[in-house]
């Protein structure tokens, strides 16, 4: 681990798509909803327009068109949206609202936890995510994943890439920005929380939109470390 690195006593992490897989986790559970309720969709292309849709709808809140809405919210908008899109009929609110909390049931990759214990035993470990306290404690329990603590872009009522987010995290940890490292699979959240004041750690995660070409993988010498998953990235911190 370089020197520069030993001041760090806390990883905070993007979840969707960092920790856990979203597109992977979504298609099955549109594949057991079509099976269940006899609907043949592309569960595919759902999936993926659920997800394009959660940045415009996170931006309108940013920019004060919206009230603060959390992100459970904020999917089952895009929900009744894309029902509509894909013509998709014949449920009830139950089922409605049941696969709207799918996002509460993602599966982590394969190696996350297995990396998030390496990484606990030397760190505070939490994550930073834009989904609120309940999904993000929801797929915590669903999937096993270790973390110290849940902060949330709801605790700030700041979506990220807002520095509220990112600089409020660091205070509710009691650290200062720079003794926080911010993990994730997304360049652009690494770069807003470097304006932060946080270090920065870039994960690959070339199957999170199902294909390795739509993704940047590059590593990039501006971020403090660059892995190909959690347990390297536990690897390269010294755990």
């Amino acid at each position: 681990m370089r020197t520069s690195l030993r001041g760090i006593k806390a990883l905070t992490f993007d979840v969707f798509g960092t920790v856990v897989d979203w597109r992977g986790s979504l298609i099955e559970e549109g594949k057991r909803l079509g099976r269940r309720k006899k609907i043949k969709a592309d569960w595919a292309a759902f999936a993926d327009a659920w997800r394009g849709g959660y940045r415009p709808a996170m931006d309108r809140v940013r920019r004060g068109e919206l009230p603060w809405t959390n992100i459970d919210g904020l999917h089952r908008v895009i929900l009744d949206g894309l029902l509509a899109e894909f013509e998709i009929t014949g449920l009830t609110e139950s089922d409605k609202g049941h696969f709207n909390r799918a996002w509460h049931r993602l599966a982590p990759w394969k190696e996350a936890v297995a990396g998030l214990k390496r990484l606990k035993k030397k760190y505070v470990i939490a994550t930073l995510s834009n989904g609120n306290v309940a999904l993000l404690t929801n797929m915590a329990k669903h999937g096993g994943l270790p973390w110290d603590c849940i902060l949330s872009a709801e605790l700030f009522a700041h979506y990220k890439p807002d520095p509220e987010s990112y600089q409020g995290a660091a205070r509710l940890l009691g650290l200062g920005p720079g003794e926080v490292m911010m993990v994730a699979a997304h360049k652009d959240d690494l770069d807003a929380a470097a304006r932060a004041g946080l270090r920065t750690a870039f994960v690959q995660r070339p199957l999170e939109f199902g294909d390795p070409a739509k993704k940047d993988l590059e590593f990039e010498p501006r971020f403090d470390v660059n892995a190909k998953d959690f347990v390297d990235l536990a690897r390269k911190l010294g755990c």
